[in-house]
């Protein structure tokens, strides 16, 4: 049976969170831009505007109104992997891409940036500095901590915590037994190695393409050991200035696949660097106004190769 076909279908999209989830002013700078550039070839689609399937043996995307949707060239995902779903989001993104789009950031790079430790493991075996680390699979937590404490202080976090939330310094063994039975036991904790002298401070780098595009460091507010903007920090520009850290960045971005990418650095002692994490969606401030036109370009470059 014929199926009708959605008229001048966009090549290039934007794949943003389900309705009503408004846009992020990153997002949404960003979809503004891409619009100029690309006019009517370019879309945002939220993911519950979409129907996916198989029908006579051959991938189909349709819209709600029962429209079939050709496959877009590429596809600019700014939805946090932490909010993704693997039998909902992460299903239509795999769809994308086995009908032949290219997604930026690629789905099992967005995966692995999902967990803490699965960046961890990437970072390390490309030879990164990161900071020791242990965790679990089904053990116990209460078990893991008796039987396996790491050195004191430590940094404790979900391996799949968003924007700095869960995370906190345990300063001794008998602090991280008294607080291990009130952690949630949905997901398993990461121990982390206490970078002291990194403590409430981080330099943010976005890199695209392989390049470092913008910078920050970021300083929390009263002391406290995140520095996440989310959490009340504070945030000074400094694209250029730790050359050093920036070139780090754009290594970790590439260790774990990401075209773009917002890579947390932590200040070690002597003018040393390490790789906190990793992000695939990353947010940045207007004043950092190189963001935008590097990401559009990266865009422009896989639209034009596809076709």
């Amino acid at each position: 049976m014929a199926q009708s076909v959605i008229r001048n279908p966009a090549d290039v999209w934007m794949l943003v969170r389900a309705h009503p989830m408004p846009l992020k002013r990153s997002t949404g700078e960003l979809a503004a831009a891409l619009g100029e550039i690309h006019g009517p070839r370019f879309a945002v689609w939220h993911t519950d505007e979409l129907l996916f399937g198989v029908r006579e043996g051959r991938l189909f995307l349709r819209t709600l109104a029962g429209l079939d949707v050709p496959a877009p060239s590429v596809v600019c995902v700014r939805q946090v992997p932490g909010t993704q779903h693997h039998d909902r989001e992460v299903t239509l993104l795999r769809h994308l891409e086995r009908m032949g789009a290219v997604l930026l950031n690629p789905l099992e790079a967005q995966l692995t940036c999902h967990n803490k430790f699965w960046q961890l493991q990437e970072l390390a075996l490309a030879g990164l500095p990161v900071p020791d680390s242990l965790s679990y699979a089904t053990a116990p937590l209460p078990g893991v901590v008796r039987s396996a404490a790491p050195d004191m202080p430590c940094v404790v976090k979900s391996v799949n915590g968003l924007g700095g939330n869960g995370v906190f310094l345990a300063q001794d063994t008998r602090m991280l037994h008294d607080v291990a039975g009130s952690l949630a036991q949905e997901v398993p904790y990461l121990f982390q190695e206490y970078v002291a002298p990194s403590h409430g401070r981080d330099l943010r780098v976005v890199v695209v393409d392989g390049e470092p595009v913008a910078a920050e460091v970021r300083t929390s507010r009263d002391g406290a050991l995140a520095s996440n903007l989310a959490r009340g920090g504070r945030a000074e520009l400094c694209h250029g200035r730790y050359p050093e850290a920036e070139a780090l960045a754009v290594q970790a971005a590439k260790s774990v696949g990401l075209a773009i990418a917002g890579v947390d650095l932590l200040f070690g002692a002597d003018d040393s660097y390490t790789v906190c994490e990793v992000n695939a969606v990353p947010a940045w401030r207007p004043a950092m106004t190189g963001v935008v036109p590097a990401i559009a370009a990266c865009v422009a470059r896989h639209a034009a190769a596809r076709r």
